[in-house]
């Protein structure tokens, strides 16, 4: 008889720039050495267990309690803040309470690398988040013969359609991977203008529907980022302005709006200084070619 495959990990590897993470800054700064802890047991627990995810039920925040001495009700709160910044992916999560992310995949794919030149690794489709193209070869879907044990004519049927079966699971794998470019953009914005990712997701969503690009909502909450207004309120009035005039891509931005066209917060106007970028020293050549008029 076989012997079962392993599937958690007995160690894993941990970033030597994790406390520079602008999510673990935040992190600590809201929940103070309990958070960075309840997160690094929650790493701990996943990969001994499955390895790549781990499967939440009711029960396990008193145990999280009792074995870390925190509240329920604090864990519940930090579990809830992982989510909404992306530690942990938040669809997942909502769907089928399992408790992953790409890059808990991503070291546990780079951990069993060595395991796998024996034996490829059998991961869950359902709850394996990466790509087709960052999924590496020995990693291996679990087939799903489910339908085939109760209904025996199901096998038979699909393989008399094969091009529809291709069709469907393209489908599929295209969905998924929108959703997943989505969160990371929701993820991108929250982070650079220090807003819960809950609170813009519905906007960004609408955005998203009207045909603009990520790329250009990505380019208008840079422009806020950097323009001393980091605020989505301030983003929302580039995109804003962007869908009235038909802009839809950060091509278009760039050439029809550009930095000097999108709107900012009103300034007291100031005297010039010599140090002044503001002057216009075309003016001032004019002025004097003019004889001083």
């Amino acid at each position: 008889m076989a012997r079962p495959q392993k599937e958690g990990l007995e160690y894993f590897s941990l970033d030597v720039d994790f406390f520079s993470d602008r999510k673990i800054k935040i992190l600590k700064g809201r929940f103070g050495a309990d958070g960075i802890t309840y997160y690094l047991y929650l790493l701990c627990e996943i990969y001994r267990g499955h390895g790549y995810y781990l499967d939440f039920d009711k029960d396990f925040d008193y145990i999280t309690s009792a074995e870390l001495g925190m509240s329920p009700e604090k864990i519940g709160q930090m579990r809830k803040f992982l989510l909404e910044r992306s530690l942990f992916d938040n669809k997942l999560f909502q769907s089928d309470t399992i408790l992953t992310s790409t890059s808990i995949q991503r070291r546990f794919q780079l951990a069993v690398k060595s395991r796998a030149s024996k034996n490829p690794i059998v991961v869950n489709p359902k709850f394996w988040l990466l790509s087709k193209e960052e999924t590496q070869s020995f990693i291996k879907m679990h087939p799903d013969m489910e339908n085939s044990e109760k209904n025996p004519h199901y096998s038979k049927k699909n393989s008399e359609n094969p091009q529809n079966n291709d069709i469907k699971e393209s489908k599929v794998n295209i969905t998924a991977a929108t959703t997943r470019e989505q969160e990371e953009l929701i993820d991108f914005c929250a982070e650079n203008l220090c807003i819960s990712a809950s609170m813009i997701r519905s906007e960004i969503e609408g955005y998203l529907q009207k045909g603009m690009k990520a790329a250009l909502i990505e380019a208008a909450v840079k422009e806020a980022a950097v323009s001393g207004s980091p605020n989505w309120k301030y983003a929302r009035a580039i995109l804003e302005r962007c869908v009235k005039e038909g802009i839809t891509t950060p091509e278009q931005f760039g050439q029809s709006i550009g930095r000097a066209k999108l709107p900012r917060r009103e300034k007291k106007p100031e005297v010039p200084s010599a140090v002044d970028s503001s002057i216009d020293f075309d003016a001032i050549q004019r002025y004097i070619a003019a004889g001083g008029h």
